[in-house]
């Protein structure tokens, strides 16, 4: 079975041609990404792609960051109203489907292998039916899961992502009170735990990081977050020093509280799923970050819950590193509706 298969977000939308073979594994064809915020809509993209080659599949499944009513979904991160029957008929391939990005990387799970995830805990997975917690930072924050029983796997879409913020500390407690007032309202997670809650993070750093004993911003990193089109780059690269770039220390404490943060929120995700099974950290940029996730801020935040610590300490975390496990995903779940 041969789908388009498509994994799109609010910075980029990633197309495949995908085949499942014989034994339910996704085989990666072509492959190509394109900027998502510079399209009116899905379906120029999808026109675009398909012209480059030859193929035309005979299944279409789009992964899209946003809650998913029926056929229809409203993306989260970009001005974009989506209907399955309408995109089926201006990509010309019928049998096309809309699922929650999340959800794909759920279905995805299933084609990864050893080199494909990150161990920060190894615990004790309960097999062969723990449910798995996923969620992972890009342009949002994604968080789904899968439940499994008697052999069989189910993977369920999540908005955990929009729950609210849940401050640690007196920093963090900050970090609330700058952003809500931006914000007029209600501060989800996703507003701290995503590209742009890096972002969000280190401009309140910047401004009251003095009375947390944090150094200065420099002249330098804010004007290269000016001429940026992607500003968390600009705090994740000066914060490793990468691309020859001097480390950044106001940069490099964002990124250090950011894994806290996302550790926090993953604990919070952990307990919500009971994901005895295992939790999978993915999102874009889960990559950039990972050096930080490693050196243990994240497992700490992670396992910080009070009473639940044990059982927290008991659950395997994994960073997925593979890049196309939503491509793949979008292709299996076209794959199972089949039958």
């Amino acid at each position: 079975m041969e789908v388009l298969a498509g994994d799109i977000g609010g910075t980029n939308a990633r197309l495949a041609v995908v085949t499942i073979d014989d034994a339910g594994r996704a085989v990666m064809g072509r492959f190509a990404v394109y900027p998502s915020a510079d399209a009116p809509g899905l379906a120029p993209i999808v026109r675009e792609f398909l012209a480059a080659g030859a193929e035309r599949p005979t299944h279409a499944s789009f992964a899209v960051a946003g809650p998913v009513r029926g056929d229809e979904i409203d993306a989260t991160n970009l001005p974009w109203r989506l209907a399955a029957p309408d995109l089926a008929a201006a990509i010309g391939i019928p049998r096309t489907r809309l699922l929650n990005d999340f959800l794909a990387v759920g279905y995805g799970l299933s084609q990864l292998g050893p080199g494909d995830i990150v161990t920060l805990q190894a615990g004790e997975a309960d097999e062969p039916d723990g449910t798995l917690g996923l969620l992972g930072a890009g342009t949002g924050l994604g968080v789904a899961a899968v439940a499994r029983a008697r052999g069989r796997s189910v993977a369920r879409p999540s908005e955990g992502g929009h729950a609210s913020f849940a401050p640690q500390d007196a920093l963090e407690d900050g970090l609330l009170a700058f952003l809500r007032a931006e914000l007029g309202g209600h501060v989800s997670a996703e507003r701290v735990v995503s590209g742009p809650g890096l972002v969000n993070l280190y401009r309140y750093l910047a401004a009251e990081g003095a009375r947390f004993g944090l150094p200065p911003e420099r002249a330098e990193v804010r004007a290269a977050m000016a001429a940026s089109e992607v500003d968390a780059a600009v705090v994740t690269s000066r914060a490793f020093g990468a691309g020859g770039v001097e480390p950044d220390p106001l940069c490099a404490a964002a990124v250090e509280r950011f894994a806290r943060l996302y550790g926090a929120m993953a604990g919070s995700v952990a307990l919500t799923l009971y994901a005895t099974g295992g939790v999978y950290v993915a999102g874009g940029v889960t990559q950039h970050v990972l050096p930080a996730l490693e050196r243990g801020a994240f497992i700490e935040a992670f396992r910080a819950k009070g009473r639940m610590r044990p059982l927290l300490e008991a659950m395997p975390v994994h960073v997925v590193t593979c890049e196309t496990v939503g491509l793949m995903g979008a292709a299996i779940a076209a794959w199972a509706a089949e039958g």
